[in-house]
């Protein structure tokens, strides 16, 4: 494939500058290798990310270390709610002296938006991001304004406060690619935070170790990696089957689909591959599918989850041979 289209960035290449900025983001983001190969997969693929995790385990500095590491913008808005659409998209303002109304662009004009504590805003608000996540524009006041090429939004939820919240509807959750976490690291390796934090944050010596034509460059290595006929199907059957599964109220639909054959395509070019295996798709099955199920409650109630279903159809679903 490298040989008939030069113009793309070869497999190897593209490989290693994942690796490179992967490192970067270790450098702050310690024992958290997984979370991080997961938010470059979901990143390189076109997708968005919610990460749903308790206070302190390090969300906003892994958004803040993937802006700093491609060199590119980095917007945060802490979600509260007061907040409102216009604060997210922008408004128009009536300039005296040219007699004219002026758009000034909200903070969701950006590279890199981090949109905090995303489940303490109104729907209203929420729904502020729907067009934009989908689409990579914006319509205010009847004119359309198309996003960077590289806008990729990471959200944030506690799991456990849920006073003052509103949770996100499954609209807006099928907006995100993935929904992850990243969990506490070990004892040694929270012990090499505190020791590597003495002198200041690590974030601030940060450095960019990617251009963004190389960022793009990798974004459409993506697109070109060979996905099966076999495993085109197999990630249709996943999907089918969650609509089906016994406890489930609503499955996932097409979205999620194109979210995991997508993902799993810049999962394998990180693994410097060109085609995806099912090992590829059974890794992100879980943080792609999950969050996009409504259970029914009584299954709730009972302790069932979406990740633990995810899991079931795993081992149901026959892999190609």
């Amino acid at each position: 494939m490298d040989a008939a289209s030069p113009q793309l960035l070869p497999a190897r290449e593209a490989s290693a500058l994942f690796g490179r900025i992967a490192g970067n983001i270790e450098k702050v983001m310690r024992g958290s290798r997984d979370g991080v190969r997961k938010l470059l997969a979901a990143f390189a693929s076109g997708g968005h990310v919610l990460i749903e995790d308790f206070p302190g385990t390090g969300k906003t500095t892994l958004a803040k270390s993937l802006a700093a590491s491609i060199g590119t913008r980095f917007t945060r808005v802490q979600f509260t709610p007061d907040l409102l659409p216009s604060d997210i998209l922008g408004v128009s303002v009536f300039n005296q002296k040219e007699q004219t109304f002026e758009f000034r662009a909200g903070p969701v004009f950006t590279s890199i938006l981090l949109a905090d504590e995303i489940n303490r805003a109104s729907p209203r608000t929420q729904s502020a991001l729907l067009e934009v996540m989908a689409e990579g524009q914006v319509s205010v006041e009847g004119r359309t304004h198309a996003m960077d090429a590289l806008f990729f939004v990471v959200a944030t939820q506690n799991p456990v406060e849920f006073r003052g919240t509103y949770p996100l509807p499954e609209a807006q959750m099928d907006r995100f690619a993935m929904c992850i976490a990243l969990g506490y690291v070990e004892a040694e390796v929270e012990a090499e935070v505190l020791a590597a934090q003495d002198l200041g944050h690590p974030l601030a010596a940060l450095r960019a170790v990617a251009a963004r034509e190389e960022v793009l460059a990798l974004k459409e290595r993506v697109r070109h990696v060979r996905l099966a006929n076999e495993l085109r199907r197999y990630v249709v059957d996943l999907v089918r089957r969650t609509r089906s599964a016994p406890q489930v109220q609503l499955g996932c639909g097409p979205r999620a689909s194109i979210a995991l054959a997508n993902a799993a395509k810049a999962l394998a070019l990180f693994d410097g591959e060109e085609y995806v295996r099912p090992e590829h798709l059974h890794e992100l099955a879980v943080p792609v599918l999950a969050h996009r199920m409504v259970l029914d409650p009584q299954a709730k109630f009972a302790g069932a989850t979406g990740a633990a279903l995810v899991a079931d159809i795993l081992r149901e679903v026959p892999v190609p041979a």
